[in-house]
């Protein structure tokens, strides 16, 4: 577990252009009346930096490569978990994406879920944050969902997600060129298989036109003129 004061040089990172699109939406998600109220506290970014920090640092040699933690908890002095807790479930969802990020850029694998939580510790001052970080596996392993163009995420659970323009599809794709039953996300033999559901203008994955194939995590799936990307978290 590390600790971090705003301006500590040890919580410099290597940036790069996710990570960056990363501390942007950070930045993006405390404009506004909070960012007036806050000039000069504690920021978010510092504990998105922290925490791919903590990834580099604790990252081991799994049997398929290399292995990040995906437990972190952050722990806050009470001035600054009263700040954040206005939009604390927001904030905790961009650092887990955040998270998921820099593993799609690092070549890091999670053994399960990403879980972000922030506690507060009295024996904190304003501007000081711990941040924890372990790995922990998933009870049923980690869940396939396909993310949206707006950035929303429709996870898959036991039975098929569908994809079309069929209002009653998992995945409802407003577009033209898109089958009402285009494709669809089935689980076989402990993988994901994208299906193409005999659409007219067929189903690509990272470009290449497919009838049926396994996903891999942070895979494109092109639907009409529409990307989704398929991830693990």
């Amino acid at each position: 577990m590390g600790a971090g004061l705003s301006g500590d040089p040890l919580g410099k990172v290597r940036l790069t252009m996710g990570l960056q699109a990363f501390e942007r939406r950070l930045e993006q998600l405390v404009e506004g009346v909070f960012a007036r109220a806050s000039r000069g506290g504690l920021q978010p970014v510092e504990l998105g930096r922290r925490m791919t920090r903590e990834m580099d640092l604790e990252r081991t040699v799994g049997v398929r490569g290399l292995v990040a933690p995906n437990h972190f908890v952050i722990e806050l002095s009470p001035q600054d978990a009263e700040r954040f807790e206005a939009f604390g479930e927001a904030l905790t969802q961009e650092l887990a994406e955040g998270a998921r990020e820099h593993a799609r850029e690092e070549g890091y694998r999670f053994l399960g879920s990403v879980v972000v939580e922030m506690t507060s510790d009295p024996s904190l001052s304003p501007g000081v944050f711990r941040v924890g970080a372990r790995t922990e596996s998933g009870a049923g392993g980690m869940t396939p969902s396909l993310v949206l163009p707006d950035g929303h995420r429709v996870t898959m659970g036991d039975q098929p997600l569908t994809i079309g323009r069929l209002p009653e599809s998992a995945v409802v794709v407003n577009d033209p060129n898109v089958s009402r039953r285009h494709a669809e996300l089935v689980r076989r033999d402990g993988a994901v298989i994208l299906v193409d559901l005999g659409s007219t203008n067929g189903t690509l994955v990272n470009g290449v036109q497919v009838s049926e194939v396994p996903l891999s995590d942070g895979d494109e799936v092109t639907i009409g003129a529409t990307a989704l990307r398929y991830e693990l978290i």
